[in-house]
C-alpha cells in the first residue's frame, strides 16, 4: 500500500507501507520527495499504481508509484486545482480508467487515463469548486462550490445534469462505498444524504464544534473525519452517532484522512482496519482504528516530512500495467533527473 502527500512548499511526498519486524508493526518507507510544482500543492489522488497532484500553478502532475517516477503533466486548467479523483471499475481496481479534476474557476475536466488525454471540459459552477466526488458507478460526480451550490455532473455525456442551491457553502462532498448515500461538510457539521433524492437523513455535529477539514468513507457505513479538533472521529452513519474517536491523534489540525484497503478494494475481518492521517505540521500516521474502541491507540507507523502538508491520498501498490501520459509527458531523462533531486 502507498501514501502520497502534497505540501505548501510545493513538494510531493510518496511512501510505501511495509511490514515491520515488531508485532503488528508497520513502517512508512519513502518512495520519493521533490518539488514537483511551481506553487503550493492543493490536492492529490491515487489509484493502484497511478497518482496525481494538482497545484496553485494550474497544473496536474502524474506519477507511477512502483517505479517512483514522474509520468508528465497536464495543462488543461486555467486556474488553481482544488480537487482530483480517479475512477477505476471494480474489476480493474489496480488501474484507473479516468481522472476527474476541478479548479478554482468552477471548471471540471474529465481525462482518459490510458493515455492521459482530455475528453471533456465543462463549467458546472460560477465560482471555485471546493470538492468533487465520483459515484462508484463512474457515471456521475457531485461537486460543491463557493457559489453555495451542489451540482451533479453526468460523466458519460460530460454535462451538468443538476444544480441546487444550499443554505450554506459546503467544503467537502463524498459518496459512501455503495453510492447509495453521500456526505456534505458545512463547517463543523456533516450531512448524511440519500443519493437518490438528496434527502437529509442525519446531521452529524462535531462534539467540539470545530471545523471538519477532511473526510473519508469506510466500510459498513463508517465515515472518518478530522480537522481543527486534531482528532480522528469515526461516525456510524446508520445511527448518526460516534462509533469511536482517537482523541488528539495529532498535535495540530488534520489536513487529510485515508482509509486503506487491500488491492482489490475489499476488507475482511482479518485485515487491520488501517486509517492514515496527515497534519499541517508534516506528520503522517497510520492507525489500526479497532484499538480505539478500547483505548487510545499508538500509531502503527509514522513519518515526519517537516513540511506544511495540505493533502493526503492512498491506494494499493499492486499494478498490472504502467499508465502513460499524453503529449505533455516528460522525457525519461528529465524524469530521472527530477527524482534524483529528491
Amino acid at each position: 500500500m502507498s501514501l502520497i502527500a502534497g505540501s505548501y512548499e510545493k513538494y510531493i511526498w510518496g511512501f510505501k507501507l511495509k511490514p515491520h519486524p515488531t508485532p503488528n508493526g508497520l513502517t512508512l518507507t519513502p518512495l520519493f520527495s521533490y518539488p514537483s510544482h511551481q506553487s503550493p500543492i492543493t490536492t492529490v489522488a491515487s489509484c493502484g499504481a497511478a497518482a496525481a497532484s494538482g497545484g496553485a500553478d494550474d497544473t496536474i502532475h502524474l506519477y507511477d508509484l512502483p517505479s517512483a517516477s514522474c509520468l508528465g503533466s497536464l495543462h488543461d486548467h486555467s486556474a488553481s486545482l482544488t480537487s482530483l479523483s480517479f475512477y477505476s471499475p471494480p474489476h480493474l481496481s489496480s488501474f484507473p480508467r479516468n481522472l476527474i479534476s476541478a479548479s478554482a474557476d468552477g471548471t471540471v475536466c474529465i481525462f482518459d487515463a490510458d493515455p492521459f488525454v482530455l475528453l471533456k471540459s465543462l463549467r458546472p459552477h460560477k465560482k471555485q469548486i471546493n470538492d468533487l466526488s465520483v459515484h462508484p458507478s463512474g457515471k456521475l460526480a457531485l461537486t460543491v462550490a463557493r457559489d453555495c451550490c451542489l451540482a451533479m455532473v453526468n460523466l458519460v455525456r460530460g454535462k451538468r445534469s443538476f444544480c441546487g442551491r444550499l443554505d450554506k457553502e459546503a467544503s467537502l462532498v463524498k459518496f459512501d462505498a455503495s453510492g447509495d448515500r453521500f456526505f456534505m461538510v458545512v463547517e463543523d457539521k456533516v450531512g448524511v444524504h440519500e443519493a437518490e433524492d438528496a434527502r437529509l437523513v442525519f446531521e452529524l455535529e462535531n462534539p467540539k464544534q470545530k471545523r471538519v477539514l477532511c473526510a473519508s468513507p469506510g466500510e459498513n457505513g463508517l465515515l472518518y473525519t478530522g480537522g481543527e479538533d486534531r482528532s480522528i472521529t469515526a461516525w456510524d452513519t446508520n445511527s448518526g452517532k460516534v462509533a469511536y474517536c482517537i482523541e488528539d491523534a495529532h498535535s495540530v489540525r488534520l489536513k487529510g484522512i485515508v482509509v486503506l484497503t487491500r488491492s482489490d478494494g475489499s476488507v475482511s475481518v482479518d485485515d487491520p482496519h488501517l486509517v492514515a492521517s496527515a497534519s499541517s505540521d508534516g506528520v503522517i500516521r497510520v492507525w489500526d482504528v479497532r484499538m480505539a474502541i478500547k483505548e487510545k491507540p499508538n500509531p502503527l507507523a509514522e513519518a515526519n516530512t517537516k513540511s506544511r502538508l495540505t493533502c493526503l491520498a492512498g491506494s494499493s501498490l499492486k499494478s498490472f500495467k504502467r499508465p502513460e501520459s499524453g503529449s505533455s509527458s516528460i522525457p525519461k531523462g528529465e524524469q530521472d533527473e527530477e527524482m534524483e533531486g529528491s
